[in-house]
């Protein structure tokens, strides 16, 4: 006989999420919280409401370590229940001298202890009311904005630079399936991704460990190697027919580096290259073990910008590296007079625990890096100043990150950004007076009006 007694739903525990780190670490967690939700775990936007908290760390440099073993503190002083995950996992000896009472510690991307954690501190409430709850959207649970999406294609590295300690952090190069990194692409575009951030240790040598194998997709053989990558990703189309942006991050200039270039030029892939050069003078790189230090980067960059005029570079550069003399950094200032990157992050040399460069002689006293830093970070000033100020009067392509609240005049500003700019790390193009009908994620073409040392304003054209 049939009972009409309403049958009660078991409340879904709750995981709270701390993420510190790079957009791989993030990618990590939006992994990690994709593969809980199906489990039937809810999310916690708080402290209070959750059930137990991962905090997904970093241990790349001294301060990065700090500020994740601060993280975990205020987790258990707010919570209790805290579950360590991410780079600094592996140093677990660490973080149970300090914090004792951390539930589990796990190292990074190593997503199934991190449910096993998670299962054991909280357990999921098994059944169907819970289990088979659909997505609220199409989509994995994400971090970032709907309108972006990181796309990671690979783990560890091969290199071994001196400065680095990420392949014992995250081992050697381990290349992910075409096929499934581009379902995964086709699936976040059809989802509402309008740009997708490419991101490994080394894009330019995914597939190396898998010696370019072929895989099907759409029936045709794919190699499992960076041009065959951007060019399919070229082929997306968002569900009202536009290109998805495709930004390709952590590019070192391996030469077929150079057949990529065609495919921005045609509108297929963002012009935008994030290259990790780290340094110029070639005393430096040698002492860094940098791959790729003999290649003429600077002819290099000339004949890619001639094939793409439109083509922006960022990099990033270390300072007072041990042995570094003011020759050395002088070749650098040089250098970059002459390559005019378009976005730069410089850094102070820190040494890592476990990195080669430590051992080296002829450290840069604090003062000297000091000084260097504040002139690196002048001379790329004025060059990013001088490149921006060249697009005032030009229209540009934008894509919309936010849309303000009407001023007491009505008037509505949005932040935007150019293909130029990638997100949180680069510039952003401000906008007056925008249509209200304008959202996050929308792409536009703007007259740029001003700009100064690191973005631009304008109005929609």
């Amino acid at each position: 006989m049939a009972s009409n007694t309403p049958v009660a739903i078991p409340d879904q525990p709750k995981v709270g999420m701390v993420s510190l780190g790079c957009p791989k670490a993030l990618v990590d967690s939006e992994r990690i919280l994709t593969r809980l939700r199906a489990d039937g775990y809810a999310m916690s936007a708080d402290y209070a409401g959750a059930d137990v908290v991962l905090v997904n760390t970093c241990g790349f440099l001294d301060s990065a370590k700090e500020e994740s073993l601060a993280a975990i503190g205020e987790a258990i002083a707010e919570n209790g229940r805290v579950i360590v995950t991410g780079c600094m996992g592996n140093e677990a000896e660490v973080i149970r001298a300090k914090f004792p009472q951390v539930l589990a510690v796990t190292g990074a991307h190593q997503y199934e202890d991190v449910v096993e954690a998670v299962h054991e501190a909280a357990p999921p409430s098994m059944g169907p009311y819970i289990d088979l709850i659909p997505q609220a959207e199409p989509g994995d649970v994400k971090l970032t904005p709907r309108h972006y999406s990181y796309l990671k294609i690979s783990e560890g590295c091969n290199h071994a630079c001196a400065f680095c300690i990420i392949p014992s952090l995250r081992g050697k190069l381990a290349s992910r399936r075409i096929d499934a990194v581009l379902r995964e692409a086709e699936k976040l575009v059809a989802a509402g991704t309008r740009e997708l951030l490419v991101i490994s240790q080394d894009t330019s040598a995914y597939g190396v460990d898998v010696r370019h194998e072929e895989r099907l997709w759409k029936g045709e053989p794919v190699r499992t190697h960076m041009t065959d990558l951007a060019r399919e990703l070229g082929k997306l189309r968002t569900p009202d027919g536009q290109t998805p942006w495709v930004r390709l991050h952590y590019v070192y200039p391996y030469p077929h580096v150079d057949a990529v270039i065609p495919l921005m030029a045609q509108g297929l892939v963002t012009p935008y290259l994030d290259i990790p050069f780290q340094h110029a003078s070639p005393n430096v790189l040698r002492a860094m073990k940098r791959p790729a230090n003999e290649a003429k980067v600077l002819e290099r960059i000339k004949a890619w910008r001639e094939v793409c005029p439109d083509l922006a570079i960022r990099s990033s550069f270390v300072v007072g590296f041990p042995g570094e003399t003011e020759a050395d950094f002088q070749y650098l200032l040089d250098w970059l007079d002459e390559a005019q990157l378009d976005r730069v992050g410089a850094f102070r040399f820190e040494p890592v625990e476990g990195a080669a460069a430590n051992d080296l002689p002829d450290p840069v006293p604090e003062e000297v890096k000091e000084d260097r830093f504040r002139r690196i970070m002048e001379k790329t000033e004025g060059i990013s100043a001088a490149r921006l100020a060249a697009k005032v009067g030009r229209t540009i392509r934008v894509i919309i990150d936010e849309v303000g609240e009407p001023d007491e005049d009505g008037d509505i500003g949005a932040t935007a950004r150019s293909q130029a700019d990638a997100p949180e790390i680069d510039g952003a193009v401000y906008l007056r007076n925008v249509p209200a009908t304008l959202k996050a994620g929308d792409f536009a073409d703007v007259l740029i009006e001003e700009a100064d040392a690191h973005d631009l304003f304008g109005v929609i054209a």
